[in-house]
This record gives structure tokens, C-alpha cells and sequence, in this order.
């Protein structure tokens, strides 16, 4: 830790002696805390980061227009319409590299549910399923069926490890979660928790923002910090050690997930990849959301507030979108190219500046809650390393099977838990007509088949299908072929076990 005398010379050389202007207020235990906080903050790279954000939040956004093409589409795959027999092979390929233990999965769980109404982790959320499981449990459990699936198909006993990159404010709770949760049947060594950095909020005119007396106003560098905590807390090391060849990256808010998605993963392995995107098609022109396209040749994320609406709504010959492939957080990377970008290119990444609402304490030291953004937060993206790949391929999937995020407290029209939990159940219901099963209503009543159910509907019924029976959907014949079921329903491991002795 560094003395008082040492940070007061930082923060004067750096402009910011204002920081320590209570410091005559505050108790020993504060005065430790606080002199340990500043002492891990990069006191000499302090000056770059706030006339960085400053610099950053003058620029107004370019327009791509211009400089916009598609992927080509020698470089996407597409779970929708390429051939079965493409498919299947792919699958067959990842379940290889993953039953050679070659497959790790790698979450990005750095916020908090804040705008869900809670202070902890988002992968501690509860959407009301009829089993009350949570995000980290569904997770884990497909983590399970992924490597019984690649065991039994292999005559294998693999592991796919679970990096979990969290934050200053969710790594404490997350590791208790699962230590209270048993690991959730997963062994402890194969879970590697860590921490990305922090990063101060700044003012308009470049001053660090004091949330306290003794505390600075501190934001995670967003889920592109990844790639500088790859390198803090010797992951890449890790990874290698364990022969880990390719990861599985993508946010904790997507309930429909695919941990370590064999058909994903065999797809990118099978062209050679070094950096894969899944991709949904867009809803509609103006979504607001990040569509993967190259610009001046090179593959990058696009924001939707960065081409005009002209360009936003081009279709192709078939009515098809022309910027279509909306991106959802899921991507591949080999450990090679993770290697490269921490080693070359991790200084190189974009800046995103986020204007927000950031809690302050004036400077007669009284509480201020803005209503209206008085700071900037600065960000990387995980998508923004996309340019240094060498041989970047997309991936299309069906936004009903695949995606489905958590975003908003329930009321909200989208994003909520009611259009998770809806978006989860209407695939299971989905997977238990596929394989010929009569679902009954409460009443009694057949449910019509629901191949036309999307994740906007109102599920037909609460039909719940454990991610240790199935993995997506798979294995459910032999177990329904020919059943009428009540609902509510949860299909575990028990009652496919009772369902098999009938």
C-alpha cells in the first residue's frame, strides 16, 4: 500500500488533489480503506483516463455509412438454414473438442440487478420458473448435460471449465452463492472466479467524482475489460494448463444460453476460426442493437446509433435485411487469438464513453443524487477485438431458441423476467410436441401443438424441462413419445427416471 505522502503527490501531479479534501474528516478505518483503494488505482495512467474521457465524450458519433458491407457469406454459418447434414457435423465436431477437453466456457458476470430492482448479482436472479432456479443454476446444469452428452458419445470423462469474470460487486456474493449451492453438483477446481478492474467515474471537466468522503465513484470497465483481466489473474495461464484450445464467451442475462454450444463451437473450429459472433436476425430496422458487419473491409460490431436509418433499413433481393445480424453477447475465441490481443492489441481497444447519473458528495461534503447525468463512464466492449481477428466467421441462430435477455424490472414491455421465464418455457413446451407428447391445460384440456409458439406469446402451459434431462431438446422422445402430461409440469431427472421404468 502506498503511504498518504506518495497518493497526495499523484493526485496533485495529476490534478485531482480534490480527491482528498475530507481526509481530515474520516477515521482510521476509513482513512485505511480509502488510502488501499487509491493505492490499486493506476495513479500515473489517472491523468490519461480523465482528459481521455473528456476528450472521448466531446467527440460527436460517426456515420459508417459509407465504409459498411455485409459478413460475407462464405463467412456465416446459420443453425436456420444451412443443411441438416452441415449441422449435425458441426455438432459432432464440438462435441469432439469438447469431450477432448479442448472447451472452456467463459462468463461475463461483472453487474449488478440493479435495474431488475436488486443489489446482487444478476446470475442470483430468480424469474419465477416453476423450480425457482436460477440463472447461475440453469447455466451449471447445461454445463453438466454438455459434458455427459460429449462423454457418452466419445466414451470420454471431460471437463469443461467455467471462468466467470466478475466485478468488485459480484464477486464476493457469487462465490458465496455457490459455496452455499454446493457448486451446484460441479466440481470447485473447474470454477475459476475473477476479477475485472474498476474504473473511476469522471466529471465534465475531467475531475474524479467522490461517491463519499472516503470513497471514489468507481464503475467496472465493462465486459471488455476482459482481456486486461485475462492478464491480472493469469487466465490465459490457466487455460493452457488445462489444454484448453477454445472459449465459449457470454453475458449472464440470456436465459436460453447453449454452454459450450456444440454445433457453435464445431462450426467455428471447422473454418479455422480464431474469433466467431452469434448472431440473431433483427426484428425490425431500428432495434437497438449492435449488428456484426465489416467496415473498410474489416469485421467489427456497428452500434445502431452509428449508420442512419436509410442504411438500417436496406433489404436484399428477398426482402432479407441487409444489416440483419444483430449481436447477443456469444462469441468464440481460440486461446492463441486471447494470447495475441493481451499481448499486442488489449492497448488498442476502443473507448465507449457512457454519460450517467453518478451519486456525489459536494464540496461541503453534503449526499447529491443528480437527475440528470453529470458524469462520464468509460468502457471497452467485448466485440471490439473483433478487427484483429484473422479469420472471423458468424453464426446465425433463432433469436425464439437462443436469446432472450434480462434486462428490465417486470412491467417493462421487453427484457423482463416474464419474457425470460415466458421465452424458456415456450421452448420446452416446443421441445415436448416435438417429441409427440400431449400436454394438458389445468383444466384438463389438450393444448393445441405449439410449433408456431414464440417467446413474445403467453406460453400454452408451465411445462419446465431440467437441463439434466435435456440439453436442447434432444433425448425427449424415448421419454414422451405418446404421453399426455399434466401441467404444470417439471420434467427432472427424477421423474425421467420414473418415466423410462413405466
Amino acid at each position: 500500500m502506498l503511504s498518504l505522502e506518495e497518493v497526495k503527490r499523484s493526485l496533485e501531479g495529476t490534478g485531482q488533489a480534490h480527491v482528498l479534501q475530507f481526509w481530515p474528516e474520516l477515521s482510521e478505518a476509513e482513512r485505511h480503506g480509502f488510502l488501499q483503494e487509491l493505492s490499486q488505482l493506476d495513479l500515473k495512467g489517472l491523468s490519461d483516463h480523465c482528459e481521455g474521457a473528456v476528450r472521448a465524450a466531446a467527440v460527436p458519433p460517426c456515420r459508417l455509412d459509407e465504409h459498411v458491407e455485409p459478413v460475407p457469406a462464405e463467412s456465416i454459418g446459420s443453425a436456420r438454414t444451412s443443411a441438416e447434414d452441415s449441422v449435425a457435423a458441426w455438432g459432432n465436431e464440438g462435441l469432439l473438442q469438447i469431450s477432448k477437453n479442448r472447451v472452456g466456457v467463459l462468463l461475463l458476470a461483472g453487474g449488478q440487478g440493479t435495474r431488475l430492482g436488486v443489489q446482487y448479482p444478476k446470475g442470483m436472479y430468480n424469474v419465477g420458473l416453476p423450480s425457482g432456479k436460477t440463472l447461475y443454476q440453469i447455466q451449471a446444469e447445461r454445463i453438466h448435460k454438455i459434458q455427459e452428452l460429449a462423454d457418452r458419445k466419445f466414451d470420454s470423462k471431460c471437463t469443461v471449465p467455467w471462468y466467470i469474470m466478475t466485478s468488485e460487486f459480484t464477486l464476493a456474493p457469487t462465490e458465496k452463492f455457490f459455496k452455499e449451492n454446493n457448486y451446484f453438483g460441479l466440481q470447485p477446481s473447474n470454477i475459476v472466479m475473477f476479477e475485472q478492474r474498476m474504473l473511476p467515474a469522471v466529471t465534465f471537466d475531467g475531475k474524479v467524482i467522490l461517491q463519499g468522503k472516503g470513497k471514489l465513484a468507481m464503475a467496472p470497465d465493462g465486459n471488455g475489460g476482459l482481456y486486461q483481466a485475462l492478464v491480472d489473474n493469469k487466465v490465459l495461464e490457466d487455460m493452457k494448463m488445462r489444454g484448453v484450445e477454445c472459449l465459449h464467451v457470454y453475458c449472464v442475462d440470456n436465459i436460453l444460453v447453449k454452454m459450450a454450444d456444440p454445433v457453435f463451437i464445431g462450426f467455428c473450429v471447422s473454418k479455422g476460426a480464431d474469433c466467431g459472433a452469434k448472431v440473431v436476425a433483427k426484428a425490425y430496422p431500428a432495434e437497438p442493437v449492435g449488428v456484426v458487419c465489416r467496415v473498410k473491409g474489416v469485421s467489427q460490431v456497428v452500434e445502431y446509433s452509428e449508420i442512419q436509418p436509410e442504411t438500417a433499413e436496406l433489404r436484399g433481393p428477398g426482402g432479407e435485411l441487409v444489416y440483419s445480424a444483430g449481436n447477443i453477447c456469444n462469441h468464440f475465441f481460440t486461446r492463441t487469438f486471447l494470447q495475441d490481443v493481451a499481448e499486442v492489441h488489449k492497448g488498442q481497444l476502443k473507448q465507449h464513453v457512457a454519460f450517467k447519473k453518478v451519486p456525489f458528495v459536494d464540496t461541503c461534503g453534503n449526499q447529491v443524487k443528480p437527475t440528470k447525468p453529470n458524469g462520464i463512464k468509460m468502457e471497452k466492449f467485448v466485440f471490439d477485438v473483433f478487427p484483429f481477428s484473422r479469420n472471423f466467421v458468424a453464426f446465425e441462430v433463432v433469436r425464439e431458441d437462443e436469446f432472450s435477455p434480462l434486462k428490465n424490472a417486470d412491467g417493462a414491455t421487453i427484457d423482463s423476467p416474464t419474457t425470460a421465464r415466458n421465452a424458456l418455457l415456450a421452448q420446452h413446451c416446443r421441445w415436448a410436441t416435438a417429441a409427440k407428447a400431449t400436454l394438458l391445460d389445468e383444466r384438463g384440456n389438450p393444448l393445441p401443438p405449439s410449433d408456431s409458439l414464440s417467446a413474445g406469446d403467453n406460453p400454452p402451459a408451465q411445462c419446465e424441462i431440467s437441463p439434466l434431462v435435456s440439453y436442447f431438446g434432444e433425448g425427449l422422445e424415448q421419454l414422451l413419445k405418446g404421453r399426455t402430461l399434466a401441467t404444470p409440469l417439471i420434467l427432472d431427472e427424477k421423474l425421467a427416471k420414473g418415466l423410462q421404468a413405466q
